[in-house]
């Protein structure tokens, strides 16, 4: 793309230059660091979901769009109405302060959570966030009329800095030390500075503009760069849209098999910083022909990793293929990159293509795609749009890539699709059912992502036999089994997470049994595909919303439930979501528990330790932990429909413990002396990683 000449630059002292570079510095720390602490704060509201965050960029990049709509639009209005409008809505923003969400707005159950996250966000965030995100095109513009400078894109590499700064100081500075009330304060008050500084740079812009004529023009100089033409603008678009769909589609492919957690939203978002911070800080980072030879091969071996549950093998794979994807997309842009008088424009274009990507993942997959396949859409277009943008020999490399992904993308999803009864989603994940047989016996799974979440044996004879992780064996087995024999009398049994209803089965007539389950989709399909709720003797309910929130209103609004067995069988990937598990959810269970009562921790996992966690939370209340470890014979032969499961029982009644059916399963857990107390606004799933 040719440019016409820019007038000389006039030579900036770094006296001059600081506060640009300052305010943009703090403005981008300030954008990226509210982005975790409010995500963290509303996540338990809405059960944990790996939505929550998807639904949290689609904000953050829409309103990031505005903001540089902003830009570009008051750019027209000249200098000294841009800078007098930009400080009347810096001070208005003030009153919206601190940054933390009303209790008002925690959900009821029955609403619509991508457009309640949306207005929670706006109403909490909204001006602060939208102001932050005008700063780096707007002082950027300031400086090119001050100045004349040369391209200052090295501003824009700075932005990224100071938010892959604030990014990863979250999970390793932040979060460990500081609750989430504290940290919301904390960063009310740095935007509190922020607001002076930028006040403070915008009056020196107007001081400047005063003395005379802006630097520059003084010399009558006149600047005929000629305006990007569509094609490349579209061109912008796109490559920005592509990076932002692989950053939430590999996000949500992460997070939906391990944990809805901050450090592994992080993790890709710094990673996608990174390439933005090298593209743009200097052409010698982006050496076009090393990562297109990396993403010829790469791009079928990630569509080929798709179905992989190998996770350790997997995550690093997709993290390193992120790097690389979003380093092509945004070293393209950087080659891409206008004359300084166009940045605006530049930036409005990036921050479309990012919005736009955020809405195609967050919003128009979970609406049109049945399961997670946008991963697999990804990979694929990306390949095209790196088949395009090659020549000569590379270019029928690119094509075989495209070939190849294509295959495997597809490939993956006919394994994900085999023998599927039902594939249905929601805002909380995709629901799977399966049916299976060995020797002549029939049953049927329900998966909630790659997780199994329980099932039935098909047959009149079967119907009420536990089976998965409920198994006769298992921690909720023995359980009910000494319960059989110590406690005749009707039982009341709460179950935080539906699944396939397996724990129905051990329900007896006079029983009452509430299952809590956030997902509707979780609900429907349970009632169509399977039948112990029908079939068991006990008296069933299901309570649609978050379960700790419901067990919330259920205190306030009627009293203690008095719950005999409470269960808390929830699951956010394959990690029981952490809001389930702090010093205030246990009060809360407490509060509902029969003085002898018991609370079931489901605690399988294959990435978390959660043992020492609940055996903290128990020993703070004063009641004995014990871990129940079943693992059946190998899938395959005879009970080939029981799972291996972690349950651990948390109760104040030791005859209940004593009892032979429990205590020949049961183990004591190890504590850790180095690992707090999970609480709501203190908790860090880094310290129990296995």
């Amino acid at each position: 793309m040719s440019v016409a000449a820019a007038p000389a630059a006039v030579p900036a002292s770094t006296a001059s230059v600081l506060p640009y570079a300052g305010t943009i510095f703090l403005s981008a720390f300030l954008l990226f660091l509210v982005q975790p602490i409010i995500a963290k704060q509303i996540l338990p509201w809405f059960g944990g979901s790996a939505a929550v965050w998807t639904t949290c960029l689609v904000f953050f990049q829409s309103v990031l769009l505005a903001g540089y709509a902003y830009a570009d639009v008051t750019h027209r209005l000249g200098l000294r109405r841009q800078t007098w409008l930009h400080l009347t809505l810096l001070a208005i923003s003030l009153a919206t302060l601190p940054i933390l969400a009303a209790e008002s707005w925690k959900p009821a159950g029955d609403e619509q959570p991508i457009a309640r996250i949306l207005l929670l966000l706006a109403a909490t965030i909204g001006l602060p966030y939208f102001l932050l995100s005008t700063t780096t095109p707007l002082l950027q513009a300031w400086y090119v009329r001050r100045f004349h400078a040369a391209v200052p894109y090295r501003l824009f590499a700075l932005s990224n800095f100071a938010s892959l700064l604030a990014l990863l100081g979250f999970p390793v500075l932040f979060e460990p030390w500081f609750t989430l009330p504290q940290l919301g304060w904390g960063w009310s008050a740095l935007y509190v500075v922020f607001v002076l500084v930028c006040a403070a740079t915008g009056w020196l812009a107007l001081r400047a503009a005063n003395g005379g004529v802006v630097e520059g023009e003084a010399r009558g100089e006149a600047h005929a760069a000629a305006p990007p033409a569509l094609g490349t603008q579209l061109l912008w678009l796109v490559l920005s849209a592509m990076g932002s769909v692989m950053l939430l589609a590999v996000t949500n492919h992460v997070t939906q098999n391990i944990a809805s957690v901050p450090f592994l939203w992080v993790i890709p978002l710094s990673l996608y910083l990174i390439t933005f911070i090298l593209a743009f800080d200097h052409p010698r980072w982006y050496v076009r022909p090393l990562f297109v030879a990396l993403l010829v091969p790469g791009l079928p071996w990630l569509a080929y990793l798709i179905p992989s549950l190998d996770l350790k093998v997997a995550v690093a794979a997709y993290f390193a293929g992120l790097f690389v994807a979003c380093m092509f997309c945004h070293g393209e842009l950087a080659r891409l990159k206008p004359d300084p008088r166009h940045l605006t424009r530049f930036y409005l274009m990036l921050s479309a293509g990012g919005a736009a990507g955020a809405v195609l993942v967050a919003i128009v997959a979970p609406a049109t795609l049945s399961g997670y396949f946008e991963l697999n859409l990804a990979l694929v277009a990306l390949a095209l749009l790196l088949a395009l943008r090659i020549e000569g020999a590379w270019r029928l490399a690119g094509l075989a890539a495209v070939a190849a992904t294509a295959y495997f993308a597809y490939d993956g999803l006919r394994e994900y699709r085999r023998d599927m009864r039902v594939i249905e989603r929601d805002f909380y994940g995709v629901v799977r059912t399966r049916d299976r047989e060995v020797d002549g016996v029939r049953y049927r799974a329900m998966y909630h992502g790659g997780i199994v979440h329980g099932g039935q044996l098909l047959g009149e004879q079967y119907k009420l036999v536990p089976s998965d992780y409920f198994g006769p064996t298992s921690g909720y087995g023995r359980l009910f089994a000494a319960l059989n024999d110590l406690k005749p009398a009707p039982r009341r049994v709460g179950i935080i997470g539906l699944g396939a209803g397996v724990v129905a089965a051990y329900g007896r007539a006079g029983d009452s049994i509430t299952f809590y389950e956030i997902s509707p989709k979780v609900i429907e399909i349970e009632r169509r595909e399977f039948t112990f709720l029908r079939d068991t003797p006990a008296k069933t309910e299901v309570i649609l919303g978050d379960g700790r929130l419901s067990l919330e209103r259920e205190l306030k609004q009627r009293g203690a439930r008095r719950y005999d067995v409470l269960g808390i069988d929830a699951f956010s990937g394959d990690s029981i979501p952490m809001h389930l598990i702090t010093r205030e959810a246990m009060a809360l269970y407490l509060a509902h528990l029969a003085p002898d009562g018991v609370i079931v921790f489901q605690a399988t996992n294959r990435y978390v330790d959660l043992m020492p966690v609940i055996r903290r939370l128990a020993d703070e209340f004063g009641l004995q932990a014990v871990l129940v470890s079943d693992y059946p014979p190998a899938r395959g032969g005879a009970d080939y429909w029981l799972s291996s499961t972690d349950q651990v029982l948390v109760t104040r009644d030791a005859r209940l413990l004593a009892h032979p059916s429990i205590a020949e399963g049961a183990e004591p857990i190890m504590g850790r002396i180095d690992l707090p107390t999970f609480t709501d606004a203190h908790h860090n799933l880094v310290r129990i990683l296995k």
